[in-house]
């Protein structure tokens, strides 16, 4: 009997357990005040994918906006279709490049390092799709390219899907029938000018701009359809121009007693110490006739100076074999004024961009501030991440455009907008489900 009362205690108390377990409630995806049925994404290289200075076809795979498509499904959106590439790395054009997978290459001192190599792939020719795409992102396309007609004929990426050699770019968007859209465009406005260290390219101006990105919006939200914009970020602040540093010129005190002795002999006022240095960089303006200046700090060195170069030519200081000054070329370099014209023109690039959203009732995706916090680091689903080249996470190898992972975040910060602007609740992306940079 005793034992019969201990069982029926120990089944009460069971019971009183379970009865008081919390209940979880299952998130529920709601679309809120948008219709995600058909979805339709304009952009430039970050939207379409490119990574690693390639269109491959993972990085498609892990797109901004593909990844966005895989959590607005869940709200109702329809196929997201886009232009794939076959090949994992790369399309063949005149002066492509399959992708960079990191390696050990050598170096002129015969010193194996990790470090970005080409890979060894099979290319995909560049033929047309034959079918709609919802990714309209272009990779090299600016503002205004959009509005070219027959702009298939001046960019191999537009001519694979391009509905019409003679078409503008937003002449694909009324056949998709769009009810919503993202949009990141207009970074190239100032991208080209600034990897080419400022002769290159010329920087659009936002009047232009603001023309430009006025009719793309237009022409989206034709029929009605909803949608977030991203704005521009300071694209100095990406790896491809901070990782090489002014002053990354590495003497020991002999090399500095040396180097000042030839700066003496050239008549150059510049004085070299032990430890680190600015760089010797050409400069038409200057005053001295070999026309040659220290960098100072704020100016940039790209990602693309030559790194042999550099260790064993003496490229921004003094050529070994000729002892003669050595600086480093003005394409390699972005000056103070240069820097400043690039965020002069991305402040006002986003002024218009903010206006825009108000304007036509959009969401806006900060991405300025999302980069300016990212280069402090942030903490995400428990991963550390920043803009570091290679090692912080979220950089693709080429130093401007994002791994998979970093597009996971990007793609989270565009969902958080969506839902912010429409009232939905659409899930974020778990980053951990994206791979960084893959090591060897």
């Amino acid at each position: 009997m005793k034992i019969m009362k201990k069982l029926l205690v120990i089944i009460m108390s069971l019971a009183f357990l379970t009865a008081c377990e919390p209940k979880i409630d299952e998130f529920k995806v709601e679309k809120g005040s948008a219709d995600f049925t058909s979805f339709v994404a304009v952009g430039n290289s970050m939207m379409a994918g490119y990574a690693d200075g390639a269109l491959y076809n993972s990085g498609q795979k892990y797109s901004i906006p593909n990844i966005i498509a895989g959590q607005i499904q869940l709200a109702g959106s329809g196929p997201f279709i886009q232009p794939v590439v076959a090949s994992d790395f790369g399309l063949q054009y005149p002066g492509s490049r399959p992708k960079l997978v990191l390696g050990y290459p050598i170096d002129c001192k015969g010193i194996m390092s990790l470090g970005p190599v080409l890979s060894t792939g099979a290319l995909d020719p560049i033929v047309p799709v034959g079918y709609k795409v919802n990714n309209l992102a272009i990779p090299g396309a600016k503002s205004f390219h959009l509005l070219f007609p027959g702009y298939a004929q001046l960019n191999p990426f537009y001519a694979r899907f391009a509905s019409s050699p003679t078409n503008m770019v937003v002449q694909e968007i009324a056949p998709l029938n769009p009810t919503f859209f993202t949009l990141w465009l207009g970074d190239n406005d100032v991208l080209g000018y600034a990897t080419s260290g400022g002769v290159g390219d010329t920087i659009t101006s936002p009047t232009f701009f603001g023309q430009a990105m006025g009719g793309v919006i237009t022409a989206l939200v034709a029929n009605g359809a909803k949608g977030v914009i991203a704005n521009i970020p300071d694209v100095t602040a990406i790896p491809f121009f901070t990782t090489v540093p002014y002053n990354g010129l590495v003497l020991t005190q002999g090399q500095a007693d040396s180097v000042n002795m030839a700066m003496k002999l050239y008549e150059l006022p510049f004085v070299y110490s032990k430890g680190p240095n600015p760089f010797l960089v050409a400069d038409p303006n200057s005053a001295h006739p070999l026309k040659v200046r220290q960098m100072v700090k704020g100016e940039l060195v790209l990602l693309t100076v030559p790194q042999d170069s550099l260790k064993c030519s003496g490229m921004g200081i003094i050529n070994p074999a000729t002892l003669y000054p050595y600086p480093i070329p003005t394409q390699y370099v972005l000056t103070l004024d240069e820097v400043a014209k690039i965020q002069e023109a991305t402040t006002a690039y986003n002024s218009i961009l903010t206006n825009l959203a108000t304007n036509f009732n959009l969401g806006l995706v900060d991405m300025n501030l999302k980069l300016k916090n990212m280069q402090q680091g942030i903490v995400w689903d428990g991963i550390k991440m920043n803009t570091t080249f290679v090692t912080g996470g979220v950089f693709s190898l080429d130093g401007v455009h994002l791994n998979p992972r970093g597009c996971s975040v990007a793609a989270n910060y565009f969902i958080d907008a969506i839902n912010a602007k429409y009232g939905s609740s659409i899930p974020q992306t778990n980053i951990t489900n994206y791979p960084g940079v893959i090591f060897p």
